[in-house]
């Protein structure tokens, strides 16, 4: 049997997700995990850690981040310019007030990506907003945000499906002849 079966190009093919986080009710980290797995690609059954198989992801509604306890006043993130007695730290809430909550999602999701040359890469599709608005209204095909009504909700059994199938009637078609 060929190792090339299911690697087509059709396989590989990015395709374009939407997160809402101001209307998304997920905590921050939670929704930062799942942009993570969205950007590697684990989502798909031909998942290789070596190679770049991930989607897009369009985030918008960043200013309007989840987050659970006091992480607003007690998250420090720290920068270094390796000079002696440089070592800086900011709280997630100046760092939302000076740079956005984009520059945060995209932190958090970047300290979820594998250390390798592929981070950089991987990280290029995230595209985040702290508004509403984007420029890739048009490219967008799934929504992560599981309350969006775009988004469809199927059942993890097929047992459940078969008997949903089963209890719709079918139209009768008349016999031709």
């Amino acid at each position: 049997m060929s190792a090339n079966v299911g690697r087509t190009s059709l396989a590989y093919s990015r395709t374009w997700h939407h997160v809402d986080m101001g209307h998304d009710q997920r905590a921050f980290g939670r929704i930062a995990t799942q942009i993570a797995i969205t950007l590697m690609g684990k989502h798909k059954p031909i998942y290789d850690p070596s190679t770049d198989c991930g989607d897009y992801v369009v985030a918008t509604g960043c200013a309007y981040l989840k987050t659970t306890g006091d992480k607003r006043n007690l998250k420090k993130y720290y920068s270094h310019s390796t000079r002696p007695g440089s070592l800086k730290e900011i709280s997630m809430d100046r760092m939302i007030a000076k740079y956005g909550g984009a520059e945060v999602l995209r932190r958090a999701v970047s300290g979820m990506l594998p250390k390798n040359r592929l981070r950089s890469v991987r990280l290029e599709r995230l595209k985040a907003f702290d508004g509403f608005g984007h420029p890739y209204k048009k490219n967008l095909v799934k929504f992560l945000d599981p309350s969006h009504p775009g988004h469809a909700s199927k059942s993890k059994t097929p047992v459940t499906d078969a008997i949903k199938n089963l209890s719709q009637p079918e139209t009768a078609t008349p016999a031709t002849l």
